[in-house]
């Protein structure tokens, strides 16, 4: 399936580290490589989950409370009744901090990524019950293009999650031919995807799907009760550049939130 490539994406080239590895096996690293993504069951304990929960919970309550002076509650991706993004919160929790530092993405990042690793964006989501619509088919780096254009996104489930409730899905393979075009929606970004090939990821509380941010994916909606609550890690090479416009670039090492992981090998706590 080829399909429309990003402007900015040119002479891309995919490829993971050679090993020995940290925290996954061989099989694990050259299934990532392959279908982009791969799937960590109970990674951390649901009573854990529960506790960084209880931490974010209070900065979500304040987004939703700010969304709600804005035009019906909706400002770009974010919906107050439906779906809100809360994000940089390590630089408002000691303990989220500490915990994006964590040894298992620490090794993740080892693993997949390289001897030099940021963290280079942290964002809770939380899709609250009763929404209807999906968040589409996208790439992480189609909202903002990085270059090298593939790092690593962690999407952990801080509650139960399947089709009913709004589970990420993912489209594998298309991740080896880079950052490709999108088009901007009502919704968000979106590729104009064949979903034929989708995979549905079930995921328990402290569970999680790692995947690189050339990976398209998307969450449906939420059809339960009760809001579906995730948290999502993206970690970075040191020394990735963010580019605003043909002109204007950013080092992505924005030291409140963008610190290092990994530094010559080794983890950093």
């Amino acid at each position: 399936m080829e399909l429309e490539k990003h402007p900015y994406n040119k002479n891309f080239s995919w490829s993971v580290p050679n090993g020995p590895y940290s925290y996954l096996n061989s099989g694990q690293v050259e299934s990532f490589s392959k279908d982009g993504f791969i799937i960590l069951h109970k990674v951390f304990d649901a009573d854990f989950m529960k506790k960084i929960i209880s931490i974010i919970d209070p900065f979500e309550a304040q987004i939703t409370e700010n969304l709600k002076e804005f035009n019906e509650g909706k400002f770009f991706i974010s919906r107050s009744e439906e779906i809100t993004f809360t994000t940089h919160l390590v630089t408002q929790s000691k303990e989220l901090k500490k915990f994006s530092k964590d040894k298992v993405f620490s090794s993740l990042c080892l693993d997949l990524i390289g001897k030099d690793v940021r963290l280079y964006w942290d964002q809770a989501v939380y899709k609250k019950g009763g929404t209807k619509d999906e968040f589409p088919w996208h790439q992480d780096n189609g909202y903002t293009f990085l270059e090298p254009q593939s790092y690593l996104t962690c999407w952990l489930a801080l509650t139960d999650t399947d089709e009913t409730n709004g589970c990420p899905w993912v489209v594998p393979k298309i991740h080896r031919q880079g950052t490709l075009k999108h088009k901007i929606t009502d919704l968000g970004y979106e590729i104009p995807l064949d979903s034929s090939q989708a995979i549905p990821i079930h995921l328990s509380a402290g569970s999680m799907a790692v995947f690189s941010s050339l990976t398209p994916h998307r969450t449906g909606p939420n059809i339960t009760s009760q809001v579906r609550k995730a948290y999502i890690l993206q970690y970075a090479p040191d020394g990735a550049v963010r580019k605003i416009n043909d002109s204007v670039t950013e080092l992505a090492s924005e030291e409140n939130r963008q610190f290092l992981i990994v530094e010559k090998g080794k983890s950093i706590n």
